[in-house]
């Protein structure tokens, strides 16, 4: 008599990670749910690997003190920061050795933040571990936040 197998649904619930433990993603990039407010965020930034969620927690705690009243969500395994609901100017992505700061106008701050897009309004800012310049950093995200966002 051939041995009973639980079902498909059975071994696709099996190896599921847990809602505790987010998937990363190739590159170290948290796999958090689509979601809007704090708690989305809170979530990526808690999963993002290594020396990356602490500054994580800082460019978030920086945000929130810099840009009263900041709007947050979490789309495409990445969070994003805005003055209203859908409209960004800022978002985070881990990659393997850097998190990827991208300002979505980037190209009216001034300085100009040094990674250049292949989108002509976007700049690109790379942290690496114990390369962070706050002071220019929040410089770039009081501009930011004064320019027209991204709708997304």
């Amino acid at each position: 008599m051939a041995e009973k197998r639980p079902g498909k649904a059975a071994e696709i619930a099996e190896t599921k990670p847990s809602a505790a433990e987010p998937k990363l993603l190739s590159g170290g990039n948290p796999q958090i749910a689509k979601g809007y407010g704090d708690a989305p965020v809170q979530a990526y930034i808690a999963a993002m690997p290594g020396w990356k969620s602490p500054a994580g927690a800082r460019i978030d705690a920086l945000i929130e003190s810099l840009v009263p009243g900041v709007r947050k969500a979490v789309k495409w395994n990445s969070p994003f920061y805005g003055m209203e609901d859908d409209v960004w100017f800022l978002s985070l992505h881990c990659f393997t050795r850097y998190i990827k700061v991208t300002f979505l106008n980037g190209a009216s701050l001034q300085p100009l933040p040094p990674g250049a897009s292949k989108h002509p309004r976007v700049r690109y800012l790379d942290i690496h571990e114990g390369n962070f310049d706050e002071a220019q950093f929040a410089d770039w995200v009081k501009q930011a936040s004064r320019l027209p966002g991204e709708k997304l």
